[in-house]
């Protein structure tokens, strides 16, 4: 199926960029960026060859959102390529995403994420576009009561930080959206932990500031830009006293969305699905830590320092039902993530 009527929803930065990217190479047209780094989008152009123009809006000013569906749908406004037909579906990726900084700040995060969500959801109702592929995370297990997480698995009740709630929270909204209007169908991705860089290297994880995210810190570790890893608690009840996660190259990400959006948009699905997407093995901090020194040749240092709050010691996947349904499983192996 060639797919080449989507709309991006914040696309631009970490492994949202990787998302244009690959919709660019199949003849995906994008359509709206959140608040987010342009110099991403400058670089996917260089990989591309491709010259592309996209419209930034906050998602949650709903009025100038609703504009650019408006001017989208009536006057096929050229943003990456000149659009001919209407939007065949969304794909929602804005979002904050640091677990530790939710805690921190959960009205914003709630604010962001769930309302921000809602007045999407609430222009796309308007535009009759009622198809949508949502960015949902591995953090709405919350606490596993089984290993591996199954999509099964319950949702929010063991939430343990207000990014996974948000998740969630957005989730039930589509939940009930989907109940109430039989023509919405939803497509939820619960991502594990995605890392790696494009073999270019210009498309990765470099973000500003200390990083929410293990590889980026022990990047930066490897390159002199910080001393040491801070390693958050060696104390939980796994083999070394790390966490562990379930660790999924980035690319294979960016895979699994383009099998989904094939499914969303076959004749036969309707409804909401949700679906895991993860190796369905998991490493630990020091695990992770030892791999990249083998692929880099270079010597991490760490420090122990407390838990971050809103961890949990074990998170993995089955994502098994993404593999008999959608024909998508991870190929990339832990070597892959640490070049």
């Amino acid at each position: 199926m060639f797919i080449n009527r989507v709309a991006l929803v914040g696309v631009v930065g970490r492994y949202y960029t990787y998302m244009l990217y690959f919709k660019i190479l199949v003849g995906f047209t994008g359509i709206n960026e959140s608040s987010s780094d342009t110099e991403c989008l400058r670089r996917v152009q260089e990989i591309t060859g491709k010259k592309l123009k996209f419209h930034q809006v906050d998602i949650l000013k709903k009025e100038e959102l609703d504009t650019i569906f408006e001017t989208f749908l009536t006057n096929h406004f050229y943003l990456i390529f000149i659009l001919q037909y209407d939007i065949d579906c969304v794909m929602h990726f804005a979002a904050l995403k640091a677990v530790g900084e939710s805690v921190q700040l959960p009205l914003l995060y709630y604010k962001n994420n769930v309302s921000g969500s809602i007045n999407l959801f609430e222009v796309m109702n308007k535009h009759n576009v009622k198809k949508l592929l949502y960015s949902s995370s591995a953090t709405v297990y919350g606490t596993p009561q089984k290993l591996p997480l199954t999509e099964n698995h319950p949702t929010g009740l063991g939430c343990t930080n207000p990014y996974g709630k948000s998740k969630y929270f957005v989730e039930e909204i589509l939940k009930d959206l989907v109940t109430s209007d039989k023509s919405w169908s939803v497509i939820s991705l619960r991502y594990f932990n995605p890392v790696g860089a494009h073999e270019s290297g210009l498309i990765g994880e470099d973000p500003q500031g200390v990083p929410n995210n293990l590889m980026p810190y022990i990047a930066q570790v490897a390159v002199g830009r910080r001393p040491d890893l801070k390693v958050y608690g060696n104390d939980y009840d796994t083999p070394d006293g790390t966490g562990v996660r379930d660790y999924i190259h980035i690319q294979d990400l960016a895979v699994g969305h383009l099998d989904a959006a094939k499914k969303l948009l076959s004749p036969s699905f309707s409804g909401f699905k949700a679906y895991n997407l993860g190796t369905g093995s998991g490493l630990s901090v020091l695990q992770l830590v030892k791999a990249f020194e083998e692929a880099s040749g270079r010597k991490i240092p760490y420090e122990i320092v407390g838990r971050r709050e809103g961890d949990i010691a074990y998170c993995y996947s089955d994502a098994s039902l993404a593999k008999r349904e959608l024909g998508w499983e991870a190929k990339k192996g832990l070597k892959e993530m640490c070049e």
